[in-house]
């Protein structure tokens, strides 16, 4: 072989290898996130799902992407564990629905917080980074954003319900967290079930309502079930949930696209969720009118007596979180104020 051909050969070959280095390292710097997603496809934990993700495509460029799995391979009581242990990258969960695991994640859940799931969620981001985040409850994933629904009213297939003692001895389904204490505490029997076991529940009298979001009539057929409804200012409780990333697959994703993802999540994916529960409350109302369905507004007896009867448990709650350094009422007050800032300032 000449030398001009011994020459062209290792230019050849030259360019095969800087080319295959290339497409490795571009394979390499792609991420594509595995999501787990439980709840039923209209419901807007799911819808904003698929939104969020369309979202960290688009900013990235392609570059760190989505694969909603088909089939959540995870329950809601098992993803944190999912997501903490790589089984997949990304998912949502109740922190109400895993007993004895979450403490701080209560002080929103507490009746009377607010009327919009914007507002309390954006408060609720804000309260988390400044207050909670440091006492690491979340170990082992990266919390992506924390939220609530809107507030939680009651829903039932007995009798109206326009006073506290309407509602001693109804067996009602609960998420978990605060309301299961509201509940024994105001004489109702709580049954701990998902979200998705609901309709069931009703359907075959197992349970005699339910303490649930309005979110949450649409999705799960609500008025082919119940008969009445009562709607509280301020709302029954409420429920928090946290968004969750697995640390090494979130770390594995260049810090230059984490960069552009930044503001889709913490207090962008808090409003964006408070957004899309507001409007699914919205749905909700107009469903249940379109059903018959007669809507009780509790009163203002009926608030101050929810007020009174569940102080003691704000008060248990406080003393409770001494443990894990952190001040409690503190929390609730910075809560209240963040909810009247937001609220002052009409975002």
């Amino acid at each position: 072989m000449n030398t001009q051909a011994t020459l062209r050969n290792r230019t050849a070959l030259g360019a095969v290898v800087a080319a295959t280095l290339t497409l490795g390292t571009a394979a390499a710097a792609d991420v594509t996130l595995n999501v787990n997603s439980w709840a039923g496809p209209s419901y807007p934990l799911a819808s904003q799902t698929v939104a969020l993700c369309a979202d960290i495509e688009e900013v990235t460029e392609g570059r760190v992407s989505c694969n909603i799995l088909p089939k959540a391979v995870a329950s809601p009581t098992q993803t944190f564990d999912a997501v903490a242990s790589g089984i997949v990258d990304l998912g949502y969960i109740v922190h109400g629905y895993t007993a004895g695991q979450f403490e701080l994640t209560k002080s929103v859940e507490f009746p009377l917080f607010g009327d919009t799931a914007e507002v309390m969620s954006v408060a609720y981001q804000r309260v988390h980074d400044r207050m909670l985040a440091e006492a690491d409850e979340h170990a082992g994933v990266k919390v992506l954003a924390v939220h609530t629904h809107g507030p939680g009213q009651v829903f039932n297939i007995r009798r109206p319900i326009e006073t506290l003692a309407d509602l001693e001895g109804l067996k009602m389904r609960v998420g978990g967290g605060v309301i299961n204490d509201v509940s024994e505490a105001i004489g109702v029997v709580p049954i701990l079930k998902p979200a998705t076991e609901v309709y069931e529940l009703l359907s075959t009298g197992v349970a005699d309502g339910v303490f649930f979001a309005k979110d949450g009539v649409v999705p799960y057929s609500l008025p082919d079930v119940v008969d009445h409804a009562t709607f509280v200012p301020g709302g029954m409780y409420n429920i928090s949930f946290g968004w969750l990333a697995n640390e090494d697959k979130w770390n594995s994703i260049p810090e230059s696209d984490r960069a552009l993802i930044e503001p889709l999540i913490g207090e962008g994916l808090a409003r964006r969720m408070g957004k899309a529960f507001d409007e699914a409350d919205q749905v909700a109302v107009q469903a249940l009118e379109d059903a018959g369905i007669p809507i009780v507004e509790a009163d203002e007896a009926f608030v101050s007596e929810l007020a009174a009867t569940t102080e003691p448990l704000r008060a248990a709650w406080i003393e409770e979180v001494k443990a894990l350094r952190v001040d409690g009422q503190a929390v609730l007050d910075a809560l209240q104020a963040e909810v009247e800032t937001i609220e002052q300032a009409g975002s």
